[in-house]
């Protein structure tokens, strides 16, 4: 049975080809306006692209249990601002985060802002297994600074930095797998089998 993938649309960002590519990959999925679907979903997607606090803006109401959620186990992957929500707190708004990755999100520390193209994520996760180029898109001015226990990939961009993440069986990446070609469909492939494990 194909997992039940549900797609938070908080208003902000493009969300045809995140979900065109995970409908792709074999999941079945659920654009959900009303964030308290998500309390009830097999599956969790934070999208990529937007500001901090008017992503927040939409979950605030449900931020605790969203974390209950997530701690209990429930699959999810953050994508850009997906992964950034998470963290307690970010430089680019005043909104609390969501808490559920202990950390901040700062501002990167590079000559060129925003980075946007392609960079190599060094990790050795399954997730990664069947990739055959490690080079994902990137589009982002900020990036989790996180505890170093849940930092399992990382880019170099001037300096380096946490491109991805994991906490139980919650998943977040800086980079943008729906961009990626071939090595983000793969990746996103690889996690639809990790959330139907999950269940």
């Amino acid at each position: 049975m194909p997992v039940s993938i549900a797609l938070a649309d908080y208003g902000v960002g493009n969300l045809h080809s995140i979900r065109k590519a995970l409908e792709n990959c074999g999941a079945r999925v659920a654009v959900v306006e009303d964030m308290g679907a998500l309390l009830e979903a097999e599956c969790i997607v934070f999208p990529g692209v937007g500001a901090f606090s008017k992503t927040m803006e939409k979950l605030l109401p449900i931020r605790e249990d969203i974390v209950s959620r997530l701690a209990d186990g429930v699959p999810c992957l953050g994508i850009c601002i997906g992964m950034q929500i998470m963290f307690d707190r970010s430089e680019e708004g005043s909104s609390p985060g969501l808490g559920f990755l202990e950390g901040d999100v700062v501002r990167l520390k590079a000559k060129k802002i925003p980075h946007m193209g392609w960079n190599t994520v060094e990790t050795a996760d399954g997730l990664f297994e069947g990739v055959e180029s490690k080079h994902f898109y990137f589009a982002h001015s900020y990036c989790g600074d996180p505890a170093e226990d849940i930092v399992i990939g990382r880019t170099d961009y001037y300096s380096e930095f946490a491109s991805l993440v994991k906490k139980g069986n919650t998943y977040g990446t800086q980079f943008h797998p729906e961009k990626s070609s071939f090595s983000g469909m793969k990746f996103l492939a690889n996690f639809v089998a990790f959330a139907e494990e999950c269940l």
